[in-house]
């Protein structure tokens, strides 16, 4: 078996996959004042907050290119790939991943899987992690599947936003009624469901007692088992410290990192976005 993972720029991929020479990406592009750009080719992230802070209009982002994959998939099968996993942002906040489904019909020659990861950023990177990791450790593709599923149904995120309006405005929030936590000083805390899709998980009166509750959740979520839980932010990296050494002295026994938002989240999340996402680490037994 030679396996491929192809995945998307929403993706916040660990170190340790960075550069895999069996690991691809889609390009997701993000729309500012008319021109389209692509996080680390031609636009940085402080870049990427200037502009969406000159601008009146909020960015707009749009979906992997299908062709692109589609094409990416005939190299892969030139250069000898057997099995194929693609790992994209949620069917929740993107149409891509329900699109993608009618490649499998075009590529008879690949043992092709595209399961719905329910998620985005740091989570959908260690699911990466995972398959490559399982790969080279010479595990069958029915195994890799069955615990690659199963780490997806464990996985969620839970998210602060400093604004409203980027979600509610670009259709990522389900429940439209919460922009009413604009109006009534509400900081309403997100989170993906089931089925992969962000809604209001409560509604706290300040953010002090937002993180505060945030924090409480995360205990609840890891208290059985053992995760990866990332503190991702979206251009507040000291409110994110702030938050890991908090966590840290009080004895929190997780593994736990920081990361930012990539410019397709922080586009939905605006600026000042904080979040925790819990991903359940994958064992052989």
């Amino acid at each position: 078996m030679k396996l491929a993972v192809v995945t998307d720029s929403s993706s916040a991929l660990p170190l340790s996959v960075k550069g895999h020479a069996n690991l691809f990406c889609l390009d997701i592009p993000v729309t500012i004042d008319g021109q389209a750009y692509v996080e680390d080719k031609n636009l940085t992230m402080p870049e990427f907050y200037d502009k969406m802070a000159a601008n009146e209009e909020l960015p707009k982002t749009s979906q992997p290119s299908l062709a692109e994959f589609d094409e990416l998939l005939m190299t892969l099968q030139s250069e000898s790939y057997t099995h194929v996993i693609g790992l994209f942002l949620s069917s929740g906040i993107s149409g891509f991943w329900a699109n993608s489904q009618f490649l499998k019909e075009e590529h008879n020659n690949l043992v092709l899987a595209i399961p719905d990861t329910k998620i985005t950023s740091a989570p959908l990177g260690h699911m990466v992690e995972t398959v490559l990791t399982l790969a080279q450790e010479g595990c069958e593709f029915d195994f890799i599947i069955e615990k690659l599923n199963k780490q997806i149904e464990g996985t969620t995120a839970f998210i602060l936003v400093d604004d409203l309006n980027h979600l509610v405005k670009g259709g990522r929030l389900s429940n439209g009624s919460a922009l009413l936590g604009n109006l009534l000083s509400i900081k309403p805390i997100l989170y993906f469901n089931d089925e992969g899709v962000i809604e209001v998980f409560e509604k706290v009166r300040t953010e002090k007692k937002a993180i505060k509750r945030l924090v409480e959740i995360l205990r609840e979520m890891t208290s059985q088992g053992d995760f990866n839980v990332t503190i991702i932010h979206s251009n507040v990296e000291d409110k994110a410290k702030d938050l890991y050494q908090q966590l840290k002295e009080s004895g929190f026994d997780q593994d736990l990192s920081i990361v930012s938002f990539g410019s397709v989240i922080a586009t939905h999340l605006g600026e000042g976005a904080i979040a925790f996402g819990i991903t359940p680490k994958f064992s052989k037994n």
